[in-house]
């Protein structure tokens, strides 16, 4: 056996197994700390607690007569710990705590550690500082207090200031908006980690942030989490929940590290995305479990102004995704539809996605501008269960009104001019679809800027014998459909081999405008 170290704390590490088949599972093994076995787990990235700070530690795996070699790992030094109980934290689920765990934040030195102890921690919001490490120990759980009259309001941009560089204060969906504040939020900061065993919980329902009245309109709604403009973040092992919007949003932010987590909102919640790196340089997400109402991880990277400055868009680059559990989501892995300043270098592999509407999804439509290059996705080694649609590139998404216009739908050519968005290179290896609905393939390019090149090897996809009909894209003027085969306009290039459809209805093949087809079915 063995297994990469990816982060230390001062009272933890993390671990990746490095099985060749490792998903979100793994066949079960041992770990054992200076020869005394902690756990039996079958979990592939996997968390360590209870640790002394700046202690060595003799880790090794073991599996059968499997052993792997050991590792010396030494927790990070900690210049001190503070327990939030000592600065009046009830912990009773009853008192507000804002106060008391906002000063605890705020007191802690760098290099120092603010932990929760087991106990419900009621409160509004809390704003990070940097150089700091959050623990929620086993048993805590911060709940949020979903009271609007409470929440301070974040501008879409600062007063007097026509031009802040790319900085919005509060967002909504790729654009500067007034928002309330994130139930965390961290503004510049950097050096800061976020771990443990406990829990957050946004305290959303339909009764205060979900209802479809209570959504509309402006102050948008809070975040679970929000960074701005921050770097070297890492959110490792807590479990989130029952977030009012979007779950985890870096947005301009770099070497952001996701390991570790459960987030979990209801199927039926709305834009409760689990992570949306915006405009983010160098984000790691890994071992996470994700059930929620929207996409699991969407990567985007804003929407082009309305007077088409584009000095300020910023792309979401270098982005690493890797034995997560997608368990429920429209979208596994998602691309966009905000990618007005582009998307490139995504690596997905490792990964399972269950009962997702679609798998991986690359979402655009004309406006969002001529930055807007999609290059570099990579999907590997990823199996899906249950999956609606497995591979879907819509170019005519319709959400929002500017989605309902003429121009975005019409599937006439347009001239291409500084709104026309581009897809590039996509290529997929060895994924396993089975119990599959809609479609097998579902790829719809603009006819005046053609996918440029869809690459797959080594794929299976097969449809479940009670296939329930569904639409593959959420674009204008597409009806229902099931066990469709392979269905792609518009593209350059695409190029299948070792790819098995079974189980499909109808024309296995509908393609049009494709430029240079390629199809080598499995043997």
């Amino acid at each position: 056996m063995k297994f990469k170290r990816l982060l230390t704390t001062s009272t933890g590490f993390v671990i990746e197994v490095q099985d060749p088949n490792a998903e979100y599972l793994t066949d079960s093994y041992d770990l054992w700390l200076d020869d005394v076995k902690y756990c039996t787990t079958d979990r592939a990235v996997l968390s360590v607690y209870g640790l002394k700070p700046d202690t060595a530690y003799e880790v090794k795996l073991m599996r059968g007569d499997d052993v792997s070699g050991t590792e010396t790992i030494r927790t990070q030094k900690e210049t001190l710990a503070m327990n939030v109980r000592a600065f009046g934290a009830a912990g009773d689920g009853k008192t507000d705590d804002t106060a008391a765990l906002q000063a605890a934040v705020l007191s802690c030195p760098p290099g120092g550690r603010v932990y929760v102890p087991a106990g419900t921690y009621r409160f509004t919001h809390l704003f990070l500082k940097s150089d700091l490490t959050l623990e929620l120990m086993e048993g805590a759980l911060l709940l949020a207090i979903p009271d609007r009259d409470r929440l301070p309001v974040l501008p879409g941009l600062p007063e007097g200031l026509s031009d802040a560089g790319g900085y919005a204060a509060g967002t909504w969906e790729g654009k500067p908006a007034d928002s309330y504040v994130s139930i965390l939020t961290g503004m510049f900061v950097e050096n800061v980690v976020i771990c443990g065993q406990g829990t957050i919980d946004g305290s959303a329902d339909f009764d205060n942030w979900w209802d479809a009245e209570k959504r509309k309109g402006y102050p948008a709604r809070p975040k679970m989490l929000h960074l701005n403009h921050s770097r070297n973040v890492t959110l490792q092992g807590i479990t989130i929940r029952n977030s009012p919007s979007w779950n985890l949003h870096p947005f301009y932010s770099d070497d952001i590290r996701f390991l570790d987590l459960k987030i979990i909102s209801p199927a039926n919640s709305h834009n409760t995305d689990g992570i949306d790196p915006d405009s983010c340089k160098n984000v790691e997400i890994a071992g996470v479990h994700f059930s929620v109402g929207d996409d699991c991880i969407a990567i985007k990277s804003g929407q082009l102004p309305a007077d088409g400055n584009t000095k300020n868009l910023r792309p979401s680059e270098n982005v690493e995704i890797h034995n997560c559990l997608m368990e429920s989501g429209h979208g596994g892995v998602t691309i966009g539809s905000e990618s007005a300043g582009g998307v490139h270098d995504v690596s997905v592999r490792n990964c399972f996605f269950s009962n997702t509407d679609r798998g991986l999804r690359v979402k655009s439509r004309r406006g969002r501008g001529r930055d807007s290059y999609v290059s570099g996705i990579r999907f590997t080694d990823v199996r899906m269960d249950g999956v609606r649609t497995p591979f879907v590139i819509n170019c005519f998404y319709y959400c929002g009104d500017e989605g309902k216009t003429e121009y975005v739908r019409t599937k006439e050519a347009l001239p291409v001019d500084a709104r026309t968005p581009r897809i590039g290179d996509i290529r997929i290896r060895h994924v396993s679809c089975t119990d599959c609905h809609a479609a097998g393939l579902f790829f719809y390019g603009l006819p005046e800027s053609k996918i440029e090149l869809v690459d797959m090897q080594n794929v299976l996809i097969s449809f479940a014998q009670d296939a329930q009909p569904s639409k593959p894209a959420m674009m204008a003027d597409l009806k229902s459909c099931s066990r469709k085969g392979i269905f792609v306009r518009n593209a350059s290039r695409v190029r299948l081999r070792d790819v098995s459809i079974v189980g499909a209805e109808g024309e296995l093949v509908d393609l049009d405008g494709v430029d240079d087809w390629k199809w080598a079915a499995k043997a």
